[in-house]
């Protein structure tokens, strides 16, 4: 199983970016994605999760409004589309798979077993 993660990089506030993650190795359209973030000196977070069927989402309150996650099952690829960025969205951003509510994943009481690697994103000025 891999899954690749892309599209870090530096934005200015109020910029925005989209990340991918190219998952192979696996059935991808039963897996739920979800993006983990982890900024130096904190804890990681479960940021956005979807789901394999109907493709529903979930989001943490600090995201709400700003990033949508989404996926294409004929690419077997998952997005974080990130706007009006902060420099406290600032972190390395990892994607995940798993068969899992994304309510779990999100709040990590179930941990994904396939992560790709992460991808830096910084904003600042």
């Amino acid at each position: 199983v891999q899954l690749q993660a892309s599209g870090g990089g530096l934005v200015q506030p109020g910029g925005s970016l989209r990340l991918s993650c190219e998952v192979s190795g696996l059935s991808f359209h039963y897996y739920a994605i979800t993006w983990f973030r982890q900024a130096p000196g904190k804890e990681r977070e479960g940021v956005a999760c979807v789901s394999p069927s109907r493709g529903g989402t979930d989001y943490a309150d600090s995201v709400k409004g700003r990033f949508t996650v989404s996926r294409d099952n004929t690419k077997n690829t998952g997005y974080l589309q990130m706007d009006s960025l902060q420099p406290e969205d600032t972190a390395v951003y990892t994607c995940a798979a798993e068969l899992a509510p994304c309510d779990q994943l999100l709040t990590q009481s179930v941990r994904p077993g396939s992560w790709g690697q992460g991808t830096l994103v910084t904003v600042s000025s």
